[in-house]
């Protein structure tokens, strides 16, 4: 009796696929159900913050679908994630101007983060044209908002050498 009750408890709690009244018993918190929720338009900060989890673990394919779906759906902290996996290569190639297109959106969206990556990304020229007075007034913004590296960066005459380590130099030295 006990071996048939421990099979219906196995066979319980396995996936079952879905049929005319729905999956029973989902996956639930699984990397791959979480991909699969964003991929379905399935965007709440649950899964959203995943990607986080994603890129910092390696799964960096796994993070930007979800950070791609996330930022369609208007997660402005996705769009800087975004950023950042085009500024490094991660999931695909290293891509300043998509980068800096990440930046952008995220700031015209009103993100604080958004609006300082796309201000440091003015001054440097990094992935659009250079803009020293548009990237500063962005910081600015940034800062207002309380954003402390924005602060920092004010507080250091907008000198770029404040939040940026001389080994990094290379990546936003002009390509032209």
């Amino acid at each position: 009796m006990r071996t048939v009750f421990t099979a219906l408890c196995l066979l319980a709690a396995l996936p079952v696929a879905a049929d005319e009244y729905g999956t029973t018993n989902p996956e639930e918190l699984t990397w791959q159900s979480l991909r699969d929720r964003a991929a379905e338009g399935d965007t709440d900060m649950m899964v959203c913050a995943s990607g986080y989890l994603m890129t910092k673990s390696g799964d960096h394919a796994t993070a930007r679908a979800i950070f791609e779906a996330c930022a369609a759906a208007g997660y402005t902290g996705a769009m800087t994630w975004m950023s950042y996996m085009e500024q490094n290569g991660f999931g695909g190639d290293f891509d300043p101007d998509a980068a800096a297109r990440w930046d952008r959106q995220a700031a015209e969206a009103g993100d604080p983060v958004g609006k300082f990556n796309h201000g440091v990304n003015l001054m440097r020229g990094f992935g659009i044209a250079q803009d020293e007075t548009a990237g500063r007034r962005l910081i600015d913004e940034a800062a207002g908002a309380g954003l402390p590296v924005a602060k920092r960066l004010q507080g250091a005459g907008y000198d770029l050498d404040e939040i940026t380590p001389d080994a990094d130099n290379w990546r936003y030295a002009p390509l032209f």
